[in-house]
Parts: structure tokens; C-alpha cells; sequence
């Protein structure tokens, strides 16, 4: 067996061992759902059929995406997208600015405990009287959720930088610009990639919140309020079931963006562990 294949194989039980929960729990919830026979807790199967025939009954060319995933999938990934990319953007160049001066940290520090105490959903109204109830409403909402764990994580990782690395770059006469991207940042990097991934999930959480306040026309949010006043509960769990496929892609997805961008960092932790031992 070639290592290619020994290392497909690998990955294949190591996958197995992770998921093997997930068909005992289907089976239990379907067989317990069927005896119980009540219309608000459909079993998995009604689940699935009624998920398949609103989002993934179109043609292969598509992806088996229907025309309600088509219009529902594209708004609702933008207004995430957009939050948390303009929500990273601020919240790491803030959080390193207020990580590298202890002045500037001194007249911030309470107003981020302050604004990061405050649940997102509670400020709608106002996000409302601002922005109306649309888009720009949704992505503020968005946006002042997410920001808090990247602005945090990114202050906690550029303030503790290795002192030493800072003067070995004064040192060498390296520019506050260059310091900023060749030491600072890079040193920093694996608390700032903890924020990303933490505001990826309420992003898609915050996503689907500011759709069900801000009468959005469509959007997975729309379609969740949607089935449920229109009494269509096994859409209604679908949907809910989708959401929570969504957010285990979009974590698997982003996990392997952050091993292969953090390998460097991974590889330093071996060496020098390796060199202690020696």
C-alpha cells in the first residue's frame, strides 16, 4: 500500500470514529419520533424528504440546488460574509492597535468590556431606526456580534508578543511597518485565528437572527419563519437541520484554511520542543 493510500485510509477512520454518533442518534430520534406520533417532532426521514424538496431537488448542472436554494443561499451567505469579513478587518486592526499601546488600551479597554456586554439582538431596534429593516440593518447586526471575539483575541495576541523578538527586529533596524507584518502579526496569528473562527459560528448565528427581526424576503432566516407560520414542520426542521450542516462545513472548512496557514507555527512548536529535549 502506497503512503498516499495509507494516508487516505487513515483520514477515512479517523472521519468514521468522529461521525459514528451521528447515525445512532438519527436511528434513536427516528424510532422514538415514529412511536411518539406527534406532528411537531417529525421523524428524520419526513426531515430529509421535506429538505431535499425545497433546497436540493434541481438538476445535477446545479448541484441539486432548487430555485428556492438559489434565492435563499446567495442572500443569506452575502449579509454573513460581508459582516464577518468588515467585523475581522475592524476588530483586527483595532485589536492590534489597542494590543501595542498600553495608552490607547487605558482609555479603550472599558468601552470594549462595555460593548461586547451587550447582546446583539437587543440593538436591532435601533440598527432599524438607523439602517430601516434591510440589508444594512442585518450586516450592522451582524458586524457588532462578530466584532468582539476578533477584537479581543487580536489585543491578547499583540500585546504578548515576545519582547525579544521586538528588540532582535529594532535591532536590525526593521521599520515599525515591517515589524507590524514580520513579527507582530505573525506572532499573533494564533489567537487572531481563534477570534476568526469563534465569529464565523455567530455570524451564521446573527445571520439568521437579524433575518427573523428585519422582515427579510428572503434568506435561510426568511424561510425558517416562513415554514413555521405556515405550519410546514418538517420544513421548519430542515431548515434547522441545514443550519447545522452549514456551520459544521463552514468550521471544517475553515480548520483546514487554518492548519495549512498556521503550519509554520505548528513546525516552530515541534522544533523547539524537540530541541528542549535534546
Amino acid at each position: 500500500m502506497t503512503n498516499t493510500a495509507a494516508g487516505g485510509a487513515r483520514r477515512a477512520l479517523t472521519l468514521a470514529g468522529r461521525l459514528w454518533m451521528v447515525p445512532v442518534v438519527v436511528a434513536a430520534w427516528e424510532i422514538a419520533a415514529r412511536a411518539a406520533e406527534s406532528v411537531y417532532f417529525p421523524p428524520p426521514s419526513a426531515i430529509l424528504a421535506r429538505l431535499r424538496e425545497l433546497w436540493f431537488s434541481g438538476p445535477a448542472s446545479r448541484l441539486f440546488l432548487s430555485d428556492a436554494a438559489l434565492a435563499d443561499f446567495l442572500p443569506s451567505l452575502g449579509r454573513m460574509f460581508g459582516g464577518w469579513a468588515l467585523a475581522c478587518l475592524g476588530g483586527i486592526a483595532l485589536g492590534v492597535a489597542i494590543g501595542r499601546s498600553r495608552t490607547l488600551a487605558g482609555f479603550v479597554d472599558p468601552l470594549v468590556e462595555f460593548g461586547r456586554a451587550i447582546p446583539p439582538p437587543t440593538l436591532i431596534p435601533l440598527f432599524v431606526v438607523l439602517f430601516k429593516a434591510d440589508t444594512r440593518m442585518m450586516v450592522a447586526t451582524i458586524v457588532y456580534g462578530v466584532i468582539w471575539p476578533v477584537l479581543v483575541n487580536s489585543v491578547d495576541g499583540a500585546r504578548y508578543v515576545d519582547r525579544l523578538h521586538i528588540e532582535t527586529a529594532r535591532v536590525f533596524g526593521l521599520s515599525r511597518t515591517v515589524r507590524l507584518f514580520r513579527v507582530i502579526l505573525p506572532a499573533a496569528a494564533p489567537k487572531i485565528f481563534a477570534g476568526l473562527r469563534l465569529s464565523l459560528s455567530l455570524a451564521l448565528i446573527l445571520m439568521v437572527v437579524a433575518e427573523l427581526a428585519g422582515s427579510a424576503t428572503s434568506g435561510i432566516g426568511y424561510e425558517l419563519l416562513y415554514t413555521q407560520q405556515n405550519f410546514d414542520l418538517p420544513g421548519m426542521w430542515g431548515t434547522i437541520v441545514l443550519l447545522g450542516v452549514l456551520g459544521f462545513l463552514l468550521n471544517s472548512s475553515f480548520l483546514v484554511v487554518e492548519r495549512r496557514t498556521l503550519s509554520w507555527h505548528r513546525g516552530a512548536g515541534r522544533t523547539g520542543t524537540t530541541d528542549r529535549s535534546n
